[in-house]
């Protein structure tokens, strides 16, 4: 063996290797390490060499090698066991395990396999033999050192997304609140009646808002609005269409004309509508177009006159628990310009009242696939006919998880509840 290996390293290809590939050779006898360690130095490796496994184990804890040339048949520690406890010490950094062995019965080979082993060198060795298979390491050692740096790079991506996430969930729950605060007053009551008001988007922000100003003496205006879309874009339109209809800044609310003693009256609907609409196609870079129901209820008589744009119909629920669900439809806000809509009328009584829901609402889908709609809707109105106030949409909201079979839902759902009293009764 010493002979042919010293003859034939001379005639193999000295093809210089990175000199950072460390090479452990592990024999008992000190010529063979010699020998090794000639020849592998000669082709360009750092060299490290231990007499027996447990020496080699040592060395292995303070410099683990990137390739090991091990004889099978040491005293103490075989080169087996050597290589099983190597493989528990390199677990994060692969290393490329050669047998040098004069075993070669499959029984054998197998067993060497199980103990970790990457391939065998038969003794007597050939030197040629030995750098091909030393070579073929070297490429299985650079590919595992690409997928490690790959799945370093991979790791390192992940958890800057994760970063970006857990930073952007944060900033979404902020905006969660702030759109929330939109509808400061959840529930009011006036002389006349109750009002009550529901906002749940889909994810942490949505499309929908709901709300009411304080319009003439007397007068209250209710608005329900779909802004197309979900999330973070949406949600802004929302907050700039509050403003357009803000009871805390009557001057600002375009729905709100100011009077010479002061007061505010309350404009036609439909031209508030068509306001919005120029307003949304010349100022607003954007789109988004959005649906809106738009009422003016007088608290005093029960009268309510109103204008659609594309929003679902408005359902007014009477005493006697009949459903009447009307309107004109209409075209939503900013999609055309030039568009008019048209005013529709509608008179409550004592005991009656008014609902403004959310497409997400009767297009909510069910478990069987299909939506709700408005004949569900009235069901649903006339199975809660005796709910009233805020748990009438906390009930709602309850009908329509078990609907849907879920306790999220599709699209954002909101909702405008008027229950009217009379002007006689005090509340």
């Amino acid at each position: 063996m010493n002979v042919e290996l010293i003859q034939q390293e001379e005639a193999s290809a000295p093809d210089a290797t990175s000199a950072t590939h460390r090479v452990l050779i592990v024999d008992d006898s000190r010529l063979q390490r010699k020998i090794l360690s000639s020849s592998v130095k000669r082709w360009g490796f750092e060299v490290f060499e231990a007499g027996s496994g447990e020496e080699a184990l040592k060395i292995c804890e303070d410099v683990l090698p990137d390739l090991v040339l091990s004889d099978w048949m040491m005293p103490g520690m075989t080169g087996l066991e050597f290589c099983a406890s190597f493989r528990e010490l390199s677990q994060d950094q692969y290393g490329y395990f050669i047998l040098l062995t004069s075993k070669s019965e499959k029984a054998e080979v197998a067993m060497g396999l199980e103990a970790g082993a990457d391939d065998f060198v038969t003794k007597p060795v050939d030197a040629n033999e030995l750098r091909a298979r030393i070579a073929a390491g070297e490429r299985i050692l650079q590919m595992q050192r690409e997928l490690t740096e790959k799945n370093r790079l991979i790791t390192d991506t992940l958890d800057e997304l994760q970063r970006l996430y857990d930073s952007l969930d944060s900033d979404l729950l902020e905006a969660k609140k702030l759109q929330q605060s939109l509808v400061r007053e959840r529930h009011k009551s006036f002389d006349s009646g109750d009002l009550s008001l529901m906002l749940k988007s889909s994810g942490h922000v949505g499309g929908d808002l709901v709300g009411f100003f304080p319009a003439q003496a007397g007068h209250l205006g209710l608005f329900s609005i779909d802004v197309s879309g979900h999330g973070i874009s949406s949600a802004l339109m929302t907050a700039r269409l509050a403003g357009y209809l803000s009871a805390a800044a009557p001057d600002q609310n375009v729905a709100l004309q100011r009077c010479p003693d002061g007061s505010y009256a309350f404009l036609p609907p439909e031209e508030v509508i068509e306001t919005l609409n120029d307003l949304v196609l010349d100022e607003m870079e954007t789109e988004h177009y959005f649906t809106l129901l738009l009422a003016d209820v007088d608290l005093t008589t029960g009268h309510v006159r109103m204008a659609q744009a594309g929003h679902p119909h408005p359902a007014v629920q009477r005493a006697d628990g009949a459903i009447e669900q009307y309107g004109p439809g209409g075209f939503p806000v900013g999609l055309m310009s030039g568009i008019s809509f048209t005013q529709f009328e509608t008179q409550l009584h004592p005991g009656d009242r008014l609902l403004l829901l959310s497409d997400g609402v009767t297009e909510c889908p069910g478990v069987d696939g299909d939506m709700l709609e408005e004949a569900g809707l009235a069901d649903l109105m006339q199975d809660l006919a005796q709910v009233s106030g805020p748990a009438f949409f906390e009930a709602l909201i309850w009908r329509l998880t078990e609907f849907a079979g879920e306790t999220t839902f599709p699209d954002d759902v909101s909702g405008v509840l008027f229950e009217y009293h009379g002007a006689d009764q005090s509340k």
